[in-house]
């Protein structure tokens, strides 16, 4: 499956879906949150060092879906080698704040939930 399709064919129009399968994947939080933290803009370098567990093809798939999606920005620098940098639009703003809230929440959750699959195993 291409990373720009709609994960539900049997409700593309869902809000909910649509927007959720583009970010609510394994990578995409990280590079958003590790961007916010930053503040201001990154190199992809920099980004894969923070990051140090998503591969060189993820990282690129997921800027480009970010972009697309129009909550990251790539400037490129005509220089040689070529300079490339991601900051977070607008748009990415507005989401910020609920990534925030879901990233306090499972910090708050995590052992009780911890403790939960440990007994569910047991």
């Amino acid at each position: 499956m291409k990373r720009n399709e709609i994960i539900s064919e049997v409700a593309p129009e869902c809000p909910i879906r649509n927007v959720l399968a583009r970010i609510a994947d394994k990578w995409s939080l990280l590079v958003l949150y590790t961007l916010e933290n930053h503040r201001g803009p990154m190199r992809f370098s920099l980004l894969q060092k923070q990051i140090p567990d998503v591969s060189q093809k993820m990282l690129t798939i997921t800027l480009r879906t970010l972009e697309e999606d129009g909550l990251v920005s790539r400037k490129i620098y005509a220089e040689v080698p070529p300079r490339v940098e991601y900051t977070l639009t607008g748009r990415a703003g507005t989401l910020l704040p609920h990534i925030d809230s879901l990233i306090l929440w499972a910090k708050e959750n995590m052992p009780a939930i911890m403790n939960d699959r440990l007994k569910s195993h047991a």
